[in-house]
């Protein structure tokens, strides 16, 4: 815990809405087959299956890159990518103690994969291409016992690792042009490979799977087919199917205890098939490529992540795909809830906007927008539509029930549209863009009209308020001023000056003052009446502070920025009250619910963290 949040009470985190789902095996389901284990951000998350409920794993300064499970369960092993020029480091969590049990650091710039030992003694660690070695470590002494260049230097990257399933020595690597199988000399400290003979066939593998008895190597590759390799000998037993190959690769591979194969390739499609003849017995169509499949109880669950950052379960007899989470891909650009609810939430990100329960949390509606980011949305107060800003210069107002496109108005700023606010009265759009414009739109029964352009600011426009008589409105630009309009004469009333980008501004409930942030790191009281400075408080320690929201009643505020800290402050004494610490990258935006109680904070890594506000309202 750093100096800065030391002897602050910490925030309850509720819920994490979640999936890094471009981890190559990253879904994982624990030997007890109660909870399910993947990467979020610099974060590892256990969800339990049967009431969802969740624990977290923090340890490492970046984004988690792989994870693995050892067979008994005891111990969880995660691997970080870092800055070229950096260690990255591996960490080996006891499960028990849920705390880290060692830290490791050998490998260069990214853990590309991570493998057990059947019997809890080794593992072994696998560098990214700008490393490119492979090191076995003894868990029990935390120690390094040897380390080799993972392929030979005519070959290509190595890319995944696979433990025997009953020799703690012998393991398997592979990657482009490269198929090795090692021998741990624990004596000599060595390792010792030897190349795999697959005759003139030139494949990348991905993924690599070993049968319970040791026999042979299963091996999954971008061309779409399946390599059956004898493990004693390293000779090509089989390589299929010859007919209807894998679009897009084979991701990832699991062998059932019957012997069959699951298989999940890069176009979403992830079938049962044989493990002789590779033919396919069962087949289903998921969204995007399917990166991760885990085995539950007794070989007749299974669960699967994909890309899109979504998991299902399955059945083995039925094979029907049931969607158990949903979250973004990518950077959550801005968050919204529902004016004078706490129920229902909105988040939007690359080419979508997501609806949510806060409660449950679950994904009640999505929106998509192919091709397109979506920078910043509000709900309009009665209800009845969703307003939102995207890249192409577009305004696009959508039904928030059924997510039916209602009216868009083209080229609305020139340099895309970076932000939007809907007036109470929902009779107006007030948008700014990245040209640094204003512009005031008046929504028709049916169509709109451009009211007003007001130009004063010299760069983006970040954020946008507007006062609850609709008759005035204050935007925050990078420029570093904050302008103060009036949206009925269209003129500025005032304007606030300072060494910053402001990112963020918010009116108090009473209208007399407004509070900044920004890149530097300060948050700022200002009086609205002749701009001056009230008070100016250190934000944050480390990076500018992107997201501000204040209470309803005014007493308490919050902030989140790149220190990747939720802040709850007591408004009139400019004093931190609590700390919730679970982000895993900068925090995008934050609000709080009307009613007080809840917290929803969003950040670039895709996720979602719902709080419990520490100041309820009195009742």
């Amino acid at each position: 815990m750093s100096l800065e949040t030391q002897g602050v009470p910490q925030l309850e985190l509720e819920a994490v809405i979640g999936f890094n789902g471009h981890v190559s095996s990253g879904l994982r389901v624990h030997p007890d087959t109660e909870h399910l284990i993947y990467p979020l951000g610099c974060s590892v998350i256990l969800k339990r299956i049967k009431d969802g409920k969740q624990e977290f794993l923090y340890g490492h300064s970046n984004n988690v890159s792989c994870v693995s499970v050892s067979k008994s369960g005891s111990y969880i092993a995660s691997g970080q990518v870092t800055l070229l020029g950096f260690k990255a480091v591996v960490i080996i969590w006891d499960y028990a103690q849920k705390s880290i049990h060692a830290e490791l650091q050998l490998h260069k710039a990214k853990v590309e994969a991570l493998a057990f030992s059947p019997n809890d003694k080794y593992l072994v660690s696998l560098g990214g291409q700008d490393d490119g070695s492979i090191v076995v470590w003894n868990i029990e002494t935390k120690q390094a016992i040897c380390g080799s260049e993972a392929s030979a230097h005519i070959a290509g990257n190595c890319l995944t690792v696979q433990y025997s399933n009953t020799d703690d020595n012998v393991f398997v690597s592979a990657g482009s042009g490269t198929l090795r199988v090692w021998v741990l000399d624990l004596p000599n400290r060595k390792i010792r490979p030897t190349e795999c003979q697959i005759w003139k066939l030139k494949r990348i593998v991905k993924c690599v799977q070993i049968s319970e008895d040791d026999q042979f190597i299963f091996c999954g590759t971008t061309s779409g087919d399946i390599m059956k390799i004898n493990l004693k000998t390293g000779l090509l037993s089989n390589c299929g199917p010859t007919k209807g190959k894998y679009s897009m690769g084979v991701n990832v591979l699991r062998i059932l205890k019957c012997g069959d194969l699951l298989v999940g390739s890069g176009s979403g499609t992830f079938t049962v098939c044989s493990g002789t003849d590779f033919k396919t017995l069962k087949k289903v169509q998921l969204e995007k490529g399917v990166t991760s499949i885990a085995v539950g109880k007794e070989g007749k669950q299974f669960f699967v992540g994909t890309e899109a950052a979504q998991m299902y379960r399955f059945g083995y007899d039925d094979f029907r795909a049931e969607l158990i989470s949903t979250s973004h891909n990518s950077a959550v650009k801005d968050g919204v809830i529902c004016f004078g609810t706490s129920v229902l939430f909105a988040t939007c990100s690359e080419d979508d906007i997501r609806v949510w329960h806060i409660d449950k949390p679950k994904e009640l509606l999505r929106i998509t927008v192919p091709n397109m980011t979506c920078n910043s949305l509000d709900f309009m107060v009665d209800g009845h539509s969703i307003i939102s800003a995207w890249n192409d210069g577009k305004i696009r107002v959508f039904a928030p029930e059924s997510g039916r496109l209602v009216l868009i108005i083209h080229n609305a700023h020139r340099m895309g549209v970076t932000v939007i606010a809907g007036t109470k009265d929902c009779k107006r759009i007030v948008s700014g863009g990245g040209e640094g414009q204003v512009r005031i739109w008046e929504l028709l029964p049916h169509g709109h009209r451009l009211v007003e352009t007001m130009k004063k600011h010299k760069a983006a426009i970040n954020c946008i308020k507007i006062k609850s008589d609709s008759k005035e409105c204050v935007t925050a630009s990078a420029d570093g001023a904050c302008i103060i309009w009036d949206i009925v004469r269209f003129v500025s009333l005032q304007m606030v000056i300072a060494n910053t980008q402001f990112r963020a501004v918010c009116y108090h409930p009473e209208e007399y003052q407004i509070i900044t942030c920004g890149s530097d790191r300060k948050v700022a009281y200002w009086d609205v009446f002749d701009g001056a400075t009230i008070r100016e408080l250190e934000g944050s320690q480390s990076g500018s502070i992107n997201g501000m929201h204040i209470s309803q009643d005014g007493r308490h505020f919050v902030t989140g920025g790149d220190d990747k800290l939720v802040k709850v402050w007591d408004y009139m004494n400019g004093t931190v009250t609590h700390v919730g610490i679970a982000h895993s990258a900068s925090i995008t935006s934050i609000k709080i619910c009307s009613n007080n109680r809840t917290l929803i904070s969003t950040s670039a890594d895709g996720a979602i963290l719902r709080w419990r506000f520490p100041h309820p309202s009195p009742s």
